[in-house]
């Protein structure tokens, strides 16, 4: 058994509403439901909202629902507390699933082959217990500057006037997916286990949406990536 987990708060503050804001004259959180049903790997696609719109809306595109409790509701609310409370809620029905994706409400251009390949993963050697969705930094970690008593210096000084080429190749997590073994992720309460793997995903259909800004720019490439 397989589920994916789409969490969906409705009292977003920086961007009010942006889950089910419309984009392409459909709520956002419709593109992830939809390739997440597409993708054909799910017994179940699964919305964690307290939002009785975005239950609806969330219904309508073919998913399911579970409503989460008011602790679960607000700015300090984690993805793996969010997790937690629907793999606890399945267990009650005893429908623990073997693997779980989270997916992000906001991740409209992932598609439904990123999620099987992301999938495939898990099971090729060497074996995962956890894979994420990355992407590559736009610049070079190494080459971060911070503030020292007035003044920008180096925060990593072993790293001056080392090429580009020869740096570490470095990615981080771009708020899109994250598949575990349920049984591991149960253990550690995380999707940082020993046993991790990326699934790279390219910067531009990475968008994370959180600000007006982050929105007007997935506006315009939806009308390049979802026509």
């Amino acid at each position: 058994m397989t589920v994916a987990i789409i969490p969906a708060r409705g009292g977003s503050k920086r961007l009010l509403r942006k889950n089910i804001l419309p984009i392409l004259g459909k709520p956002l959180i419709e593109f992830p439901i939809s390739a997440a049903i597409k993708c054909g790997l799910f017994t179940s696609v699964i919305v964690s909202t307290e939002d009785d719109e975005i239950a609806q809306i969330a219904r309508s595109a073919g998913s399911q629902v579970i409503m989460r409790p008011p602790e679960l509701c607000d700015d300090r609310s984690t993805v793996v507390q969010v997790c937690s409370h629907v793999l606890n809620s399945l267990a009650t029905i005893d429908q623990i699933p073997e693997y779980f994706c989270c997916i992000y409400a906001t991740a409209i251009f992932l598609t439904a082959d990123d999620l099987r390949e992301s999938f495939d993963l898990l099971n090729q050697k060497p074996e995962a217990d956890f894979v994420m969705g990355v992407s590559e930094f736009n610049f070079q970690p190494v080459q971060a500057l911070e503030q020292e008593k007035g003044y920008l210096a180096l925060k990593w000084a072993e790293y001056k006037g080392v090429q580009s080429q020869f740096q570490p190749k470095l990615v981080a997590s771009n708020g899109t997916l994250y598949w575990a073994r349920s049984s591991f992720f149960f253990d550690i309460k995380s999707f940082y286990g020993k046993r991790l793997k990326g699934y790279n995903i390219p910067q531009f259909r990475a968008v994370d949406i959180d600000t007006e800004q982050d929105f007007k720019m997935a506006e315009i490439l939806a009308r390049h990536l979802l026509i």
